[in-house]
């Protein structure tokens, strides 16, 4: 875990987008309940309902992170699809920071990784350290 640097920030907002994943033509998971989490420096994070999340696809991996803003990680998954394993594309925080409530037990995919449409478009798969 890294200090806390005084200019950044993460805000977690309740929203009603539209949200899609999908990799490799296979959809991951549908909401229109996503929080919307706004970190310094980072793309849009959308955290779904587990209920939304389709874990057919989703296979559990002992990786756990920490950030100084979110807490620790509960739980990371990787994604399988045919044949193939993408390691380690969504995580989740059972425990989140206090500004971070709004997230707990929330899955979050890497944008960088997974194709996400939002409100009917396409992201462009944002680069950052994590691609």
């Amino acid at each position: 875990m890294h200090p806390r640097n005084p200019y950044a920030r993460v805000d977690a907002l309740r929203s009603t987008r539209s949200v899609r994943v999908e990799l490799d033509g296979v959809v991951l998971a549908e909401s229109t309940s996503p929080v919307l989490v706004f970190e310094t420096g980072l793309p849009t994070r959308y955290y779904l309902n587990r209920t939304d999340v389709n874990f057919g696809h989703l296979v559990p991996s002992a990786t756990t992170t920490a950030c100084p803003y979110k807490g620790r990680t509960s739980g990371y998954w990787s994604v399988r699809v045919g044949d193939t394993v993408h390691p380690d594309l969504a995580w989740s925080y059972d425990f989140p920071t206090g500004a971070l409530l709004p997230i707990a037990g929330l899955i979050a995919f890497y944008n960088e990784k997974v194709d996400l449409t939002v409100d009917g478009e396409r992201l462009t798969r944002p680069k950052t350290h994590f691609s």
